[in-house]
């Protein structure tokens, strides 16, 4: 029974305690009125109150999704499908998008926080983005999506350090091989340290940031989460808070 309880207190925390309580607040009231226009059906499974799991905020016109993960995922998806080169090597990005990812090509994915998880297809490695367990010029694909701009905040129980974004390029530089390809994504804009969450950069600083790389083509999702490809880097340099898509190679 405490077990039931300690999961009915959690449903309903994260109903009303969530990113939007007032939200959910709100639409308390048809939740309650909904359950009672349902037990009044006939054939209608009995409902207890230990049972209920609120989802109050999902009743809406279009399907909603984070712009800056969904279209770097498709974006990273898209390009990896021409590459075909395996094994490919991810450091850090969103492991959902990951598991896709290795359903077709091997992947060697990289964490701070290790992933237990078990896929064909994927290698999962525990290892520190500024001491990546690779040789000097050793591998061929290379994705880092919406990591670098975190590292040394201490976000993640990383180290403090001002330069650590800098030395997370220098560390990814070091590892591709002449020729080899780079796919990055990090917040472009007005450039600024937002502690501890990350750091948002002009485009142009990125790209200083990867001077041994040579960029292939940028795309960039706006700040009304719209998506344009194949963009010049600068179209982005007004946003406020972007992602910006960098498809870099290394000069032999």
């Amino acid at each position: 029974m405490f077990r039931r309880f300690a999961i009915f207190a959690r449903n309903w925390a994260n109903a009303l305690v969530g990113p939007r309580p007032l939200l959910a607040i709100r639409f308390l009231p048809r939740f309650v009125r909904d359950w009672s226009n349902y037990a009044g059906l006939a054939g209608a499974q009995k409902v207890r109150w230990l049972d209920t799991q609120p989802c109050l905020g999902d009743r809406s016109a279009h399907t909603p999704f984070d712009a800056h993960y969904y279209y770097q995922g498709a974006w990273l998806a898209r390009r990896m499908a021409k590459a075909r080169t395996a094994p490919h090597v991810d450091v850090g990005s969103s492991v959902l998008t990951i598991s896709v990812l290795s359903a077709w090509i091997d992947t060697v994915f990289v964490d701070y926080r290790p992933l237990k998880a078990a896929l064909s297809g994927l290698n999962c490695l525990a290892a520190d983005i500024l001491k990546l367990p690779f040789r000097d010029d050793s591998v061929d694909t290379l994705s880092c999506l919406h990591v670098i701009e975190h590292i040394g905040l201490g976000r993640y129980g990383d180290t403090i350090d001002p330069d650590g974004s800098i030395r997370a390029a220098l560390e990814l530089q070091r590892i591709l091989r002449p020729g080899g390809k780079l796919l990055l994504s990090l917040p472009v804009g007005r450039e600024r340290v937002c502690f501890n969450a990350h750091r948002v950069y002009q485009p142009g600083s990125v790209l200083k940031m990867f001077e041994r790389l040579e960029l292939v083509e940028f795309s960039f999702v706006d700040d009304s989460g719209r998506y344009w490809e194949r963009q010049q880097p600068s179209s982005a340099n007004d946003l406020q808070y972007g992602c910006g898509l960098f498809y870099f190679e290394k000069r032999i």
